[in-house]
């Protein structure tokens, strides 16, 4: 099972901005979608943000649209999430994910989600 890697989380404060990284680079074929989850501790995880390869079709869950863009570098194999604005709301691990099926990218429900990376922690503080 391929894994995903994540990397350029942190902490900042309120206000302040982090790119994050997810490296395809061990898949041969590409997912055809590809999403950022997050998680706290205690809750859910919750999508975040989505996007069809090769498309620039995205999709954002309600309380990061205008902040947060999702977005791919076809060449280097990367997806990143652009984070600006971070408030301490979006604090979490954060996860890349990846799904064979580009329907993944369209549900209501952020299901279907075959691959995973370990997480990156992004923090902010007040």
């Amino acid at each position: 099972q391929v894994q995903l890697l994540e990397s350029g989380g942190g902490s900042v404060q309120s206000g302040g901005s982090l790119t994050l990284s997810c490296d395809l680079s061990k898949f041969k074929y590409t997912p055809p979608c590809m999403a950022w989850f997050r998680q706290v501790p205690g809750k859910d995880r919750e999508g975040v943000a989505r996007l069809r390869l090769g498309t620039g079709i995205t999709d954002y869950t309600d309380s990061v649209k205008g902040r947060f863009t999702i977005s791919e570098d076809n060449a280097e194999k990367m997806v990143y999430l652009q984070m600006v604005n971070l408030e301490p709301g979006d604090t979490a691990m954060y996860y890349c994910a990846g799904s064979v099926d580009w329907t993944a990218c369209t549900s209501d429900s952020w299901a279907d989600f075959h691959y995973w990376g370990q997480g990156t922690q992004v923090t902010v503080s007040a």
